[in-house]
């Protein structure tokens, strides 16, 4: 079966707003430079959407040295180098690992943006997949997140208003597949290769309107009634599929993959 790339997003900071791209290499940890920064807690615990839906606001750029970081929650942008300094012990759901301090400007600006106190880290050190062998950033448990097109299609067929893929956040939305298709998908070769390792469960990000930060609980509950099942010894609302790359390259919209 053949899919085409229909978009490709990265999010430079975990649970703020995408970047479209044309063209994105695929690393070992994923899209480059993608969950490569994150908003921690005082005490070290990771902040995303699930708890700030104002996040949701706040749009990064990252070309791998100058953040660039702008929200309506703010005055100016936050521009920033991207700072070197000794590792600190964050958590990623309730997960160790590590990341480097931004400094006390990035800090103050995620702060008063927010209304909470908070500290910006960029990802160092290696962290594994939950499972398939895999290594990523600060990305949930695996370091690729793949949707269908068509998918969303069937989905907005069952709510009342149409729903944009944004709320699913996807690293690769593909076409082609029809409705579900990628639930039977093990393997995507193109460019790059990736190894499809397991649905993607849901959660409340997914209620959130990512133009204006507010909820509803409409989404979660369309798909609770017909995508629930259970997954490593849990019971997820899922869509999507999550994977680790096999092989590296250079993905472009409009790329052929082929699925299997």
């Amino acid at each position: 079966m053949i899919a085409v790339i229909a978009a490709l997003n990265v999010y430079p900071v975990k649970s703020a707003a995408g970047v479209p791209l044309a063209e994105a290499d695929m690393t070992p940890d994923g899209l480059r430079h993608d969950r490569a920064f994150m908003l921690v807690r005082p005490d070290g615990r990771h902040l995303s959407q699930r708890e700030v839906p104002a996040l949701a606001l706040v749009h990064p750029a990252y070309d791998g040295v100058k953040l660039t970081v702008s929200s309506p929650l703010a005055d100016a942008p936050l521009i920033c180098e991207a700072a070197d300094g000794p590792p600190r012990d964050v958590t990623v759901h309730r997960r160790p690992c590590q990341g480097i301090d931004q400094g006390d400007d990035a800090a103050g600006w995620f702060s008063d943006a927010l209304g909470l106190p908070c500290r910006l880290v960029r990802f160092t050190g290696t962290r594994p997949t939950m499972r398939g062998g895999g290594t990523l950033a600060y990305a949930d448990g695996y370091p690729v997140s793949v949707r269908s097109q068509e998918s969303l299609d069937d989905l907005n067929r069952r709510t009342a208003g149409p729903l944009p893929m944004n709320r699913f956040r996807p690293n690769i939305l593909l076409s082609g597949l029809g409705p579900y298709g990628e639930d039977g998908v093990t393997r995507l070769r193109g460019a790059a290769e990736i190894e499809l390792i397991r649905p993607c469960g849901r959660c409340v990000i997914v209620n959130t309107d990512q133009e204006t930060g507010e909820r509803s609980p409409a989404t979660l509950r369309a798909l609770a009634t017909y995508r629930t099942g259970r997954f490593d010894g849990a019971r997820e609302i899922v869509f999507g599929r999550l994977g680790v790359p096999r092989a590296l390259g250079t993905l472009r919209v409009g790329d052929e993959l082929t699925a299997s």
